[in-house]
């Protein structure tokens, strides 16, 4: 004679074994990820409220061997002065020229194509950054 067993109710004789944990670590991973996204939103926020001045490269043209030309805007307070950092390269990769550009108007919004002296032909021009002119 062979005995069956039967299974016990789930639930009547106390949890079901891991139930509790996976709950907790759903509890834990949800504080978490909201902890991280938050912290990732107010780094994006201070950045972006942070900066004085910003600038994009809109378009460049190589103008000749020894110059290319670059169109910038630049975004800044009306009462800052800017300056945005340029730098041209060759089609191996070799930086060929560089130029720092000031920015004087009393507007917010900038629009200005630049010369950018060349050593020898450039192939491409980077935009390097922007800052307010009185900073480092």
């Amino acid at each position: 004679m062979t005995a069956t067993r039967t299974p016990l109710p789930q639930g009547r004789y106390g949890r079901v074994a891991g139930e509790r944990s996976d709950r907790t670590l759903k509890a834990v991973g949800t504080v978490l990820g909201a902890a991280l996204l938050a912290g990732v939103g107010w780094l994006g926020f201070s950045y972006v409220t942070g900066q004085d001045v910003s600038g994009e490269l809109i378009k460049f043209k190589v103008v000749s061997d020894e110059e290319v030309q670059a169109h910038l805007e630049v975004r800044k307070d009306a009462a800052t002065p800017g300056l945005c950092t340029l730098r041209s390269l060759s089609a191996s990769g070799a930086e060929v020229g560089w130029k720092d550009v000031r920015f004087d108007e009393r507007e917010t919004r900038v629009d200005k194509v630049v010369s950018v002296r060349t050593t020898e032909r450039g192939s491409s021009v980077e935009l390097l950054g922007c800052r307010a002119a009185g900073a480092s």
